[in-house]
């Protein structure tokens, strides 16, 4: 009988779990990976669910940057209360696109004690994806971030930068539709 550590158990459930067409279609949108499995959402959960918190298993993901499905396992993985801030900020800026950004703000950083801190800290970063992150993880914590949400997102639109602009307004518009 073959045992597998945990990042070969991952890495066998992403091939069973793996669809041609979805993989094929994100091959032709982003070749920024070497291996692209084409899960989805509902499919990389319960991989989470199934793997439980594992903080050294979610750090090898997140650096197996190779492997589109395991960035995105990668923030499901830790609990949210030993997160570390340097360890937030690390990978924050490590997000290599927007579909990374949207899962790690949504699974992992708006659950950290320090999530608004955070995004406070890192609203003028030079870099575009950052700040993209930021605006994601502001956007999770609504209506508590209202404040420094206005004014970056004022200023992004301003600046007019195409990875931050459409996402800062649509912030700007659920601040306005909830009166903030």
């Amino acid at each position: 009988m073959t045992t597998f550590n945990a990042m070969q158990a991952v890495k066998r459930q992403f091939f069973a779990l793996r669809n041609g067409v979805i993989a094929d279609h994100i091959r032709r949108s982003d070749n920024s990976y070497k291996i692209i499995f084409g899960l989805n959402l509902p499919q990389l959960n319960e991989i989470a669910a199934s793997t439980g918190y594992d903080e050294q298993l979610a750090d090898a993901l997140w650096d197996n940057r190779s492997t589109r499905e395991s960035m995105m396992l990668a923030p499901m993985l830790i609990d949210p209360k030993r997160m570390s801030r340097e360890k937030a900020e690390m990978w924050i800026t490590q997000v290599p696109n927007r579909e990374v950004a949207d899962i790690l703000c949504h699974k992992l950083l708006r659950h950290t004690p320090y999530a608004l801190e955070l995004a406070k800290q890192m609203c003028d970063n030079d870099n575009s994806l950052v700040r993209y992150t930021v605006i994601r993880l502001l956007f999770n914590l609504l209506p508590a971030s209202a404040t420094v949400a206005k004014e970056m997102c004022a200023r992004e639109v301003k600046g007019g930068d195409p990875v931050t602009t459409s996402i800062a307004r649509q912030l700007l518009e659920e601040l306005e539709f909830i009166g903030s």
